[in-house]
C-alpha cells in the first residue's frame, strides 16, 4: 500500500502575503496542486495533506477532490510532528510494502519519475532524496560512514564545522515502510537548537534498528527546490518556464526565445508550430501543423487548426479555430467562438459565443456576439450585432454570401439571408430578404443658413 504525506503546514512568513504559502502559483498553478498532481501519477492508495496556517483558505481550494484526506497540525512543532498528524489516516495491510512517501507543499515540481525512482531505491528500508550542491548553506546534512552508508541527517544549525562543509544534502523529501515510520515517529524527541520534533532523526533510528538508508537524486536540480519568499518564487517560475520550453524545442517546436515564453497548463503541438515572443498559454492549448503564434498573444483552452496565423496581441479564450484562418493583430475571441477554414478576424474584432463559417470575413472594429455567420459573408468595420437587451440575449443569423456594410447594428433575434446586401449605416430590426439590398437611412440634407454655435469671450 502506497500512503502519499504531503506537508502543507507552514505559514511562510517572508512571503508577505495573507494567502497560505502552499496556495502560491507557479505556471498558473497552487504549489500544492502540483504537487497533489505528480503525486496521483503513482496511483497512492491514500493522499493526506497535513495543513495548518491558512487551513481553511487550502481546505476550500483542494473542495471535492475526494481522493485526499487533510489532517491538521496546530500549533505546529516540525515535520516530525507533522507527520505524526497523518498516522491515523494511513493505509496498512501488515507487509513490507507498505511504504509511505513524503512530500512538501512548497517543493512543487519534483517530478513523478524521480519520486518513482526513490521508491525503488527504497528497497525494503528507508529511502531519501538527496543531492549535491555548491553552497549547502541552511540544508541537513547527509552524514555516511566509512563504508558510505547513511547514518544520519544532522541540521545546519547542529552540524558542526566539519559536517557544515558536507556538500549532499537532505530534500526532506523520503520514503519509509509505514510500521517503522509510526514505531519512529513515536521515538523522536525535540532535543535541538529550535525545539522541534525534526522527521530527518528517523535516519539515525533507522540505523539502529538495522534498517537500511538508501538515497535516490533528483534527474534535474529545480526539482527539489523549495519557496520561502518571493524571489525564490520568481526563481523556480522562471526555472520551470524554461524547462518547459526546453521540452517543446526538443519535440520540435520553435520558440522564438525559449527566455520570454509562459506555459501556465498543457500545450499540445503539431509540426512546425512557432511561437513568438510574450505569450502565455494557460488551461489545455492544442496548435496543429504549422501554427504561427505572434508576439504577446494569449490562448486560454484553445483548439486551433493546421496553418492558421494568429498575429501579434490576439486574446483567445475557450474558442475553436479551423485551419488556415487568420486572426488579429489585437482580435479577441471569447468562450463559444467558432471561427471556420480560411476565415478572418481582424483588428479589434470581438467575437463571443458566435460562428463565423468558412471564408467569412470579418476585418475590422466590430463586435459579433451570439450569432451564427455563414460562408463567405463579409462583415464592414464597426458592425455590431445588439445581442442583449439587459435581460436577455438573443442570435443573430447572417447566411451565407451575405455582404454586411460598415457601421451596421443588428438588432437581435434577426436574420440576414442568403446573399442579402446591408448597405453602410443600416440599423437592422427586421429580417433582410435574401439576395436583396435593405437599407435604413435617415435622408441626407443640407439646413441652409445655419450656424456652428461660437463660445462667448
Amino acid at each position: 500500500m502506497l500512503n502519499i504525506v504531503i506537508l502543507a503546514a507552514g505559514l511562510g512568513k517572508r512571503m508577505q502575503s495573507n494567502l497560505p504559502k502552499v496556495l502560491h502559483r507557479i505556471a498558473g498553478k497552487p504549489m500544492l496542486a502540483h504537487v497533489l498532481d505528480n503525486a496521483r501519477q503513482l496511483n497512492p492508495n491514500r493522499i493526506v495533506v497535513v495543513t495548518g496556517h491558512g487551513a481553511e483558505q487550502v481546505q476550500a481550494a483542494f473542495q471535492g477532490q475526494d481522493d485526499i484526506v487533510f489532517a491538521l497540525q496546530s500549533p505546529q512543532h516540525g515535520t516530525g510532528h507533522a507527520v505524526q498528524q497523518a498516522l491515523p489516516h494511513l493505509h496498512e495491510q501488515g507487509s513490507e510494502d507498505d511504504v509511505t512517501l513524503v512530500l512538501y507543499g512548497d517543493v512543487p515540481l519534483v517530478q513523478a519519475d524521480t519520486l518513482s525512482r526513490l521508491l525503488e531505491a527504497r528497497g525494503s528500508g528507508l529511502a531519501l532524496l538527496t543531492e549535491n550542491v555548491a553552497d549547502p548553506t541552511g540544508y541537513g546534512r547527509i552524514v555516511r560512514n566509512e563504508t558510505g552508508s547513511v547514518v544520519r541527517i544532522v541540521e545546519h544549525k547542529d552540524a558542526s564545522e566539519a559536517e557544515r562543509a558536507i556538500g549532499e544534502v537532505n530534500t526532506g523529501i523520503l520514503a519509509a515502510p509505514t510500521a517503522q515510520l509510526k514505531s519512529w515517529l513515536g521515538r523522536i524527541t525535540n532535543d535541538n537548537a529550535q525545539g522541534e520534533y525534526y522527521l530527518t532523526d528517523i535516519v539515525a533510528l533507522s540505523v539502529a534498528d538495522d534498517i537500511p538508508v538508501q538515497a535516490a537524486q533528483p534527474a534535474a536540480p529545480w526539482e527539489t527546490l523549495g519557496v520561502n519568499s518571493r524571489i525564490q518564487q520568481a526563481e523556480l517560475e522562471r526555472a520551470w518556464q524554461r524547462e518547459q520550453a526546453r521540452r517543446l524545442l526538443e519535440a520540435g517546436v520553435t520558440l522564438a526565445d525559449p527566455e520570454r515564453f509562459d506555459l501556465r497548463g498543457e500545450l499540445v503541438c503539431g509540426r512546425d508550430v512557432f511561437i513568438d515572443v510574450g505569450c502565455v498559454f494557460e488551461g489545455r492549448v492544442e496548435l496543429s501543423d504549422g501554427v504561427h503564434v505572434g508576439p504577446h498573444s494569449v490562448l486560454r483552452n484553445a483548439a486551433i487548426g493546421s496553418g492558421t496565423r494568429i498575429e501579434a496581441y490576439t486574446h483567445i479564450d475557450d474558442a475553436t479555430v479551423a485551419e488556415d484562418a487568420v486572426l488579429g493583430p489585437y482580435a479577441r475571441l471569447r468562450p463559444g467562438a467558432q471561427i471556420g477554414p480560411e476565415a478572418h478576424v481582424g483588428n479589434f474584432v470581438e467575437i463571443k459565443k458566435s460562428v463565423l463559417g468558412r471564408g467569412s470575413k470579418a476585418n475590422h472594429l466590430s463586435y459579433i456576439g451570439d450569432a451564427d455567420i455563414g460562408a463567405r459573408v463579409n462583415v464592414g468595420a464597426g458592425t455590431i450585432t445588439c445581442n442583449y437587451d439587459g435581460v436577455n440575449k438573443s442570435r443573430t443569423v447572417i447566411e451565407d454570401d451575405a455582404f454586411i456594410g460598415s457601421d451596421t447594428q443588428l438588432v437581435a433575434p434577426v436574420t440576414v439571408g442568403k446573399g442579402a446586401t446591408l448597405a453602410a449605416g443600416t440599423t437592422l430590426t427586421r429580417d433582410a430578404p435574401a439576395g436583396k439590398l435593405t437599407m435604413s437611412r435617415v435622408r441626407q440634407e443640407t439646413i441652409e443658413g445655419w450656424q456652428r454655435p461660437q463660445k462667448k469671450n
